[in-house]
């Protein structure tokens, strides 16, 4: 019987917030959101939702104590602008501190962590399994710096404090509840304004991950949290496309009248990664369900109706 009822959920307004905690109240589980703000989609996730900053500790006297699990989305999670500003970067590795230690002094023994593909870096290579890592030598960006530190820092507490813990990789996940500048979103915006998309990368191949797979994945990992602790897993598709593609299919799907300028590759970022996801398959059960030509249908339909 999965022993977890009451969750704390960081970064609870973001997109992956918004819908993982819609999906857990609808399960009945207890959910206390942590958020720096309000969340601007969900009236119901909004008001379980605690407003604090979990850069500094003062967020220990706000949260209740009592959680089952806490599960870790918070960051600042667009890699470029770490590049331009490493402070951001800083942050995250200051938050991750922040909540490990809330979690221990606490005794909550269960953490599930949103770490990044962007830990794989470049390489040769383009499909990559949870263990084909190299901590230094492929370190693209100070974000992704922040998520290699983040998954170590985790590791040691689990030696150290006989926490146990969950790590998904997630890659380029997208849907409903995001008004960010990442791409899928950004070139919906364009697109709608009448401008043109640019590409960086012409070469640039990623793997997309549509928002209610995402979530279902972490919702998985929860109801058999004790049986799959201790893993990594890489969250995606398994399924390679290119940002060209990925623009000439939304500048299609939208009637834009809009050209696509393809510019370099920018620092820090990681130019080619399709996930393997035989090991979230085996063990979660995890079916992506949503292929990219229906999820970007699906998020330019929610852009729409919400006029965002």
């Amino acid at each position: 019987m999965n022993a977890v009822k009451r969750i704390l959920v960081t970064g609870s307004s973001g997109m992956i917030g918004t819908a993982l905690c819609e999906e857990l109240q609808r399960r009945e589980y207890e959910v206390t959101g942590a958020d720096i703000r309000h969340n601007g989609w969900s009236r119901s996730v909004d008001n379980a939702t605690v407003i604090c900053d979990l850069r500094y500790r003062d967020f220990f006297n706000i949260l209740p104590p009592d959680f089952d699990m806490v599960i870790h989305l918070a960051a600042n999670a667009r890699v470029f602008y770490t590049v331009v500003e490493p402070a951001l970067a800083r942050d995250n590795f200051e938050i991750m501190f922040n909540v490990l230690e809330f979690s221990r002094l606490n005794n909550i023994a269960r953490i599930i962590f949103a770490s990044s593909r962007e830990v794989y870096g470049n390489s040769h290579d383009i499909s990559f399994s949870e263990d084909e890592i190299s901590l230094l030598g492929r370190c693209e960006s100070p974000y992704a710096a922040t998520k290699i530190g983040a998954e170590a820092l985790l590791a040691a507490y689990g030696l150290c404090y006989n926490l146990d813990y969950i790590v998904f990789r997630l890659s380029n996940v997208y849907g409903k509840y995001d008004d960010s500048n990442r791409v899928i979103p950004h070139f919906i915006k364009k697109t709608s304004e009448g401008e043109d998309l640019t590409v960086f990368g012409v070469e640039k191949l990623l793997d997309f991950t549509y928002i209610s797979d995402c979530s279902d994945a972490i919702t998985s990992a929860i109801e058999s949290f004790d049986r799959v602790k201790n893993n990594v897993f890489n969250i995606a598709s398994g399924e390679g496309t290119t940002l060209l593609e990925v623009a000439k299919s939304i500048i299609s799907k939208t009637g834009a009248n809009g050209r696509i300028v393809v510019k370099d590759s920018r620092p820090g970022e990681v130019v080619k990664y399709v996930a393997n996801i035989c090991k979230a398959t085996e063990l979660l059960n995890y079916q992506p369900r949503v292929r990219l030509d229906e999820g970007i249908d699906k998020t330019i339909k929610w852009y729409r109706e919400t006029g965002v």
